[in-house]
């Protein structure tokens, strides 16, 4: 609950930030500053790549709490969790992706997102933190990328000397049967 809080005020924080930043503008300056949409990811590393998932679907980061492992479910989906009397199915990132399993630690959280009208936990060894991107800063996957990768990443954001692979979570949760 207190990872929940820390993200609310510092979404409050920074709107407060931009906006008396702005209103100190000239008009020309309001103007530009208003038309450039800004994104607000939390992000997290896996094997040194930095991800990232719109803050607008994020639910809330949890502990790692107790997971129940269902039989016949893909690989990659870790089990169910109790979130408040919600089941949640949980999707391991690093088994989604195809990287190799990681101990859990006190860093391990489970990030629960918002995917179409369903909650999603995502299993991931620690939350980086919450950064903004301008639009503009995105660009989409790229030609070179082929396979199933492509169908995880939604963009590149660039963030001065750092690249976040933004992920389109609509594919996290089905199997390539299922799609």
């Amino acid at each position: 609950m207190e990872i929940q809080e820390l993200l609310r005020r510092l979404h409050r924080d920074e709107n407060s930030i931009a906006s008396s930043t702005i209103s100190s503008s000239s008009p020309n300056e309001l103007e530009k500053e208003s038309s450039v949409e800004i994104i607000q990811l939390v992000t997290f590393v896996i094997d040194d790549v930095e991800y990232g998932v719109d803050i607008l679907s994020v639910h809330e980061i949890l502990r790692l709490p107790e997971i129940t492992r269902l039989p016949n479910v893909p690989k990659f989906i870790r089990g169910v969790i109790n979130l408040r009397g919600n089941v949640i199915p949980v999707v391991d990132i690093r088994e989604r992706f195809g990287i190799s399993k990681a101990r859990f630690t006190e860093l391990t959280r489970i990030i629960v997102v918002e995917i179409g009208e369903k909650l999603v936990g995502l299993l991931v060894d620690n939350v980086h933190q919450v950064v903004r991107i301008p639009e503009k800063d995105i660009d989409p996957p790229s030609d070179l990328i082929e396979g199933v990768s492509e169908d995880f990443i939604k963009g590149i954001g660039k963030l001065k000397d750092r690249l976040i692979v933004i992920l389109n979570l609509g594919y996290l949760l089905f199997s390539d049967e299922e799609r």
